[in-house]
């Protein structure tokens, strides 16, 4: 396990409401009873094959660790969802055997919880308006790259809630001084500096729309998440989600970040270039052990060619295999 660079001080959090407390309390304690992870797709288009590996990892890590595996829809961003993502996407991972626990649970339905979380935050002085544009960060920092970081220009000033010009401003969290730090299984050792590495994020957009890192921070608080499986690429969006659980007066659940797989230019997998998912697979006559098996070769699970199911294959692993295939030089797969 990678370790994290040192301890950060976690705050008390602010005054939240009596029953969105309990939920969260009972949320976090029920880490101590067992392995809980979640697959967390968004409605945007069709599951492309990293994003099957990663579900088909999260699935047999949870089985192995004789815990639970939840299937969260990160639908908060309505004009992003395509007619009919979720159910292809729900059909997709039922057609491979990987079976979750209980409902699914949908963002959209929960905008209360997120909304309840952050008027306790911008009570307790957590949050501050910002009149900044997306066009106009992207005008200041032209000549020398993106800004990764925000600059805080708002954090100054008389800082008005309400509209200005017609236009309602974003809410950033207000983030201290000092390192943000999280355990991490695979990747980097989970640890960023606060104010350099992670700045002041936006938990409510200037269109009212609640943020992800705030949505998906809350909910791992209140789903009880003891892990987060997840790809390499989200490995520098857990700062963020971190400090806002920080900000609550909660240590995060455990990461792993897992290693993209790559085509054979070395170029990652990605819903924007069109990488084959399940149809691609179902075009070349592959049919749901074909894809297992096709998935699991591509960590040296298996030999290439196996068919098998995902019990199956379940059954022939002890959990110490993950470990070792997420860490192997090779765990980007190879190309097709």
């Amino acid at each position: 396990m990678a370790e994290p660079c040192g301890d950060a001080a976690v705050p008390s959090g602010p005054p939240l409401s009596a029953h969105v407390a309990a939920l969260l309390e009972a949320g976090v304690a029920s880490r101590g009873r067992g392995y809980r992870g979640r697959f967390a797709p968004s409605p945007t288009g069709a599951l492309h094959r990293g994003n099957l590996r990663t579900a088909l990892l999260g699935w047999l890590e949870a089985r192995l660790q004789g815990g639970e595996w939840l299937l969260r829809i990160d639908d908060l961003d309505a004009p992003r969802n395509r007619p009919g993502a979720e159910d292809a996407l729900l059909a997709d991972l039922a057609w491979l055997g990987l079976l979750w626990d209980g409902p699914p649970l949908r963002q959209s339905r929960r905008r209360g919880l997120y909304a309840t979380v952050l008027s306790a935050l911008r009570r307790g002085g957590a949050l501050y308006p910002c009149r900044c544009s997306r066009r106009m960060l992207a005008d200041i920092s032209a000549p020398h790259g993106p800004l990764n970081v925000y600059p805080g220009f708002c954090r100054q000033g008389s800082r008005p809630w309400g509209p200005q010009q017609g236009r309602l401003p974003s809410w950033r969290l207000w983030l201290p001084p000092g390192r943000i730090v999280w355990r991490e299984r695979f990747s980097r050792p989970g640890c960023l500096d606060g104010p350099a590495e992670v700045g002041d994020t936006v938990l409510r957009r200037a269109d009212g729309v609640i943020a992800y890192h705030l949505a998906t921070a809350v909910d791992e608080l209140a789903l009880g998440i003891s892990d987060v499986l997840r790809g390499e690429d989200l490995w520098s969006s857990t700062g963020p989600q971190v400090a806002v659980m920080a900000s609550l007066g909660w240590t995060p659940p455990v990461y792993g970040h897992v290693p993209l797989w790559r085509d054979g230019g070395g170029q990652r997998l990605s819903k924007r270039e069109g990488s084959e998912g399940l149809e691609g697979y179902r075009a070349r006559g592959l049919d749901g052990p074909a894809v297992i098996g096709e998935l699991a070769s591509s960590l040296a699970l298996v030999p290439p060619g196996s068919r098998l199911s995902a019990v199956e294959l379940l059954q022939t692993l002890q959990l110490g295999d993950l470990e070792r295939c997420v860490r192997s030089p090779g765990a980007g797969g190879r190309a097709f």
